[in-house]
């Protein structure tokens, strides 16, 4: 049974706000082997010009997740968690994230379709401030291999 195209266009309510904190940034920034002082030193951002630490730009990769997984959770999809694959995903940025930043995250179905048995499921989310500003714009595609 393949993905519901009649979900193509779906969007689904705002995320929980994710607050991003210095600690966050910084262990982000320590798992991907980030060393910029701009995640580390809050005086060398100021320097720089922004209001706080800023995130590495995959950084954005926690908030998306869980709008992944709470649409991946929607039964009315029909995607069966245990055959899906991430199979791209990409980021446009507006601004660079920074600590102090409230984030939400809708989430939309841009396509459903399939291919050589497998069905393909591209995801646009985008990243706002609690105060409506837009940070950036994240599309996923995932994959939900066929039956063998």
């Amino acid at each position: 049974m393949g993905l519901d195209q009649s979900l193509i266009g779906r969007s689904y309510p705002p995320s929980e706000v994710y607050e991003v904190s210095r600690a966050k940034i910084t262990e982000f920034a320590d798992a991907v082997g980030d060393t910029s002082p701009l995640s580390r030193d809050a005086g060398a951002a100021r320097a720089a010009g922004y209001p706080d630490l800023i995130a590495p730009p995959t950084f954005l990769t926690i908030v998306n997740l869980g709008a992944i997984d709470e649409l991946v959770s929607d039964p009315d999809l029909g995607l069966d968690y245990d055959r899906m694959v991430h199979g791209d995903q990409s980021f446009v940025h507006e601004r660079p994230v920074h600590a102090g930043d409230r984030l939400e995250v809708t989430t939309h179905v841009d396509s459903i379709f399939a291919r050589a048995g497998n069905d393909f499921l591209t995801l646009r989310a985008e990243i706002h401030t609690d105060s409506g500003e837009l940070v950036c714009t994240g599309r996923a595609q995932l994959v939900v291999r066929g039956e063998q």
